[in-house]
């Protein structure tokens, strides 16, 4: 072989393989973000039709969903891409090719593993930097949405209150949306505790062009009106009533109108915080912690009195520790006294200790999630390697590509991966393992699978061959049934 011909057979092959993974890789990730940000439209489906919103804000909603669900649609994407990748290889017995020409696979997957650290390398810095952004502008954003009233402000068959000062109702409205019939509005008056009502066979609703005011304009109606009486002469309250052919009512919309709230007050939430705030919050919690223990301390060593009995032959020692015999010898009365002042001490310490226990609770684990929180951060990298880890060998083993039977073992590989790391976190939450445990246990436990699959897959495994476990159930049975004639 000529100088030189091994290192340009190489670096095809390395393209080769580069090239076949990065079209399913960027095709399933737009895939899985798609069927996410479906699954998002359905979860929040009824916060965001019917209450007049411009199309840039549900757009921008949309796409900081997008940039959260990226934790989740990335390791996804990495393993489902593999294994299509290396199953189209060797389905088209590229892999075989590659083979015969004195490559192993352990060598053929070494672009791909720089691909992966290039991809953790960047999936770290997203999570430490442009995540906590993310989730600071979709949290507020949504936030804001929910907290929105419905565009439908005046509902068929009911009063409606969207508008301080006013309740209304129509019991019907045309297809248009803007034709009422039978119109009652009650116009409240705080300052004499009196209301207006006003009612109308027809009416008709439209905005004002700069969208501040809602104006009805009614038709053949009647309009009561109570005000008080004058002092001096007559103090009954009076009733004015008066019909007209048409009239107009305008109400103020700017309590309808979205208003935003100071991204400043989500940002103490730990997922709007990058490493580096994580472990200062983290570190700033424990010293909460450890200075309400000194307290706690302090405020039980003032009982302990109760525990010793007093000393008159030195007057600078007042309490010294007793084994109980002067207790002994004590009068009935003296007895009945001291126990019930220590009964009532006890109950003081007791309800003290409590409040202050379920606060040391709440930061121990405000702690514990802001240290997963940290963890994390890393954890995104290390699951994009070790999901890889499967695939690539998994793909070289099922031989097969496509969206078949990929799809099938990839989404139950995510899922073990996925229900692992959940478990492992709510119990950081509850307190009941450590964040480091918790947040790594699910990496712990996939990646001596991928290095089984890439011992398996070097070494041409069948172990996903039926027909190899059919012909070792045939000799299994056959024996059996030979052993059994005999």
């Amino acid at each position: 072989m000529p100088i030189g011909t091994g290192s340009f057979s190489m670096k095809k092959i390395h393209l080769l393989i580069l090239k076949s993974f990065i079209r399913p890789f960027l095709v399933t990730f737009a895939i899985v973000m798609f069927v996410l940000l479906m699954l998002f439209l359905f979860k929040y489906i009824d916060d965001l039709i019917g209450k007049g919103f411009a199309w840039y804000i549900i757009v921008e909603l949309m796409m900081y969903a997008s940039a959260t669900n990226v934790q989740m649609a990335l390791p996804l994407s990495v393993l489902l891409s593999c294994i299509m990748t290396y199953g189209s290889l060797g389905e088209n017995y590229e892999l075989v090719a590659i083979k015969a020409a004195g490559i192993s696979l352990r060598r053929a997957m070494y672009p791909m593993v720089a691909v992966i650290s290039l991809l953790s390398v960047a999936a770290f810095l997203f999570s430490d930097y442009m995540l906590p952004k993310a989730n600071l502008k979709y949290y507020s954003l949504l936030y804001d949405v929910r907290q929105q009233k419905s565009a439908n402000f005046l509902p068929e068959g009911v009063f409606s209150s969207s508008f301080p000062g006013f309740s209304i109702r129509v019991k019907r409205k045309d297809a248009d949306g803007q034709t009422l019939h039978d119109v009652m509005i009650y116009q409240l008056k705080p300052s004499d505790n009196n209301a207006d009502v006003l009612l109308a066979k027809e009416g008709k609703m439209y905005r004002t062009p700069s969208g501040k005011f809602l104006v009805i304009k009614l038709k053949d109606g009647i309009k009561y009106s109570e005000s008080a009486g004058d002092a001096s002469y007559n103090t009954r309250e009076r009733l004015t009533r008066y019909r007209f052919k048409e009239t107009e009512q305008r109400l103020d919309m700017k309590a309808l109108t979205m208003n935003r709230t100071d991204e400043s007050e989500f940002k103490s939430a730990y997922q709007m915080m990058s490493s580096a705030q994580l472990k200062a919050q983290a570190a700033l919690v424990r010293r909460q912690i450890d200075s309400g223990t000194r307290v706690n301390y302090k405020l039980v060593s003032s009982y302990l009195k109760y525990y010793a009995v007093p000393i008159k032959k030195n007057p600078k020692v007042k309490y010294a520790p007793s084994d109980g015999s002067e207790f002994a010898k004590a009068d009935i009365h003296l007895k009945i006294s001291q126990l019930t002042n220590a009964s009532s001490e006890a109950r003081s310490v007791q309800d003290m200790l409590k409040g202050r226990a379920d606060q040391n609770k709440d930061l121990e684990q405000n702690e514990q999630r802001a240290r997963l929180e940290y963890q994390k951060k890393f954890t995104l990298s290390a699951a994009c390697i070790a999901l890889f880890l499967i695939g690539a060998p998994l793909g070289a083993i099922i031989r097969k590509g496509g969206l078949g039977l990929p799809v099938v073992v990839s989404v139950i590989f995510f899922l073990f991966y996925y229900i692992i790391n959940t478990i492992g976190e709510k119990y950081v939450k509850d307190g009941d393992l450590s964040p480091v445990i918790g947040s790594w246990i699910a990496i712990v436990v996939i990646t001596p699978i991928g290095l089984f699959l890439s011992y398996k897959a070097a070494s041409d495994s069948q172990i996903f061959d039926m027909e190899a476990y059919k012909r070792f159930f045939n000799r299994v049975f056959k024996r059996k049934s030979e052993e059994a004639q005999s």
